[in-house]
């Protein structure tokens, strides 16, 4: 009798986290039908602006240093750069930003994401040697991107490398379909914005404000949602067995970043492992250019709704951004190490550096950039 009764406590402990599993899967579902019309609205919302609102977007990033700055600055404000990316990729979806001005945007992205891994590291603050740990193993992916930058953008502005490379792998996709298999995401979503397009009188200011606003909301709880489903069922394995070797460590982030789609949240979590001393920065850096990997395929979701060869090539110019800075500075990973240690170092010193850094970097510079060369 004991026995059944703890058969069916055991069961009834059971089928409650399968319904909750359940349930949220639901939730994923319909949320990213409401991401997937949320670019398509974007679409639309922008087309309803004109010729003159496109040629005044168009004007303010043909200053590839401004859109790499527009691209970092509204990601730390956003702390999302799968929102600034998607943004960007409707834009061009919708002919509002040509192919080639948007790829700066989006290598500022990569740089302006990292951003909530410093903010992360603060809680350790109060722990010097802790904090120095954190912040280091924090910073690690700032310099990272932005040594790629560094290398890369210099390179794309004079030859549109990064461009000519999206290019040349979009095209060869064309052959096997392309972009057209994605036919099936417009037929289900453009009848609803057209009918929300009518419900505002077409106003473009109103229909591209409801279609942000949509977007945030999808991507706000897809992210959560994927982080309760997924990150809770890793953390065992996470924390016994990935970094072992550099490989296990980049394919778990690329894995889990492209399941969660955040990087900000997958690169956070090692954070904490750093400021214990758990993990060592040479540990960690693998799985941050994983994960700059992973989360490219939110980009790639939200071209294939747009229907567009460009918006496709930049999603494909996401990626093989990320990929070049791999493939340089994953053999040099002494460079991107040896600055953040460096960094952490002046910690020691004053713990106001992180917090000064934070400000400067992602919000003051990019600022005072885009204001001058505008």
């Amino acid at each position: 009798m004991a026995e059944k009764a703890g058969n069916n406590k055991k069961n009834s402990f059971y089928s409650l986290p399968r319904d909750s599993v359940f349930l949220k899967i639901l939730m994923i579902i319909a949320l990213l039908y409401l991401f997937i019309l949320s670019i398509t609205l974007l679409g639309a919302a922008f087309r309803l602006f004109g010729k003159e609102f496109a040629e005044t977007i168009f004007g303010a990033t043909s200053n590839p240093l401004v859109g790499l700055m527009i691209g970092l600055l509204s990601t730390a404000l956003l702390q999302s750069s799968s929102t600034t990316t998607s943004i960007v990729i409707g834009l061009v979806g919708s002919g509002m930003i040509s192919f080639e001005n948007a790829i700066p945007m989006v290598m500022g992205a990569n740089i302006g994401t990292t951003v909530t891994n410093s903010i992360v590291s603060l809680a350790h603050i109060s722990h010097s040697d802790e904090y120095r740990r954190a912040f280091a193993g924090s910073s690690l992916h700032d310099f990272f991107n932005v040594c790629s930058v560094i290398v890369l953008f210099p390179l794309q502005v004079q030859f549109n490398i990064i461009g000519r490379s999206a290019h040349a792998v979009e095209s060869l996709f064309v052959g096997f379909g392309g972009v057209q298999f994605t036919s099936p995401l417009a037929v289900i979503t453009k009848p609803v914005a057209n009918e929300i397009i009518l419900m505002t009188g077409g106003n473009a200011w109103l229909a591209a404000l409801l279609s942000l606003f949509f977007l945030f909301v999808a991507l706000r709880y897809i992210v959560k949602l994927l982080k309760s489903l997924v990150l809770s069922r890793v953390e065992i394995f996470f924390q016994r067995y990935i970094f072992r070797t550099p490989a296990l460590g980049f394919l778990l982030g690329i894995c889990l970043t492209a399941l969660v789609q955040s990087s900000s949240i997958t690169t956070s979590l090692i954070v904490p492992l750093c400021g214990a001393g758990i993990l060592s920065i040479e540990q960690v850096y693998p799985y941050l250019l994983g994960a700059n990997i992973g989360t490219t395929i939110t980009g790639f979701l939200a071209s294939f709704v747009t229907g567009s060869h460009e918006a496709v090539s930049l999603a494909f110019a996401h990626l093989i951004f990320n990929a070049y800075g791999i493939a340089i500075f994953w053999p040099l990973k002494k460079i991107p190490i040896s600055i953040a240690r460096l960094f952490s170092r002046m910690v020691l010193k004053s713990k106001l550096i992180p917090i000064i850094y934070i400000i400067i970097a992602f919000f003051l510079i990019p600022g005072f950039i885009i204001f001058f060369l505008r």
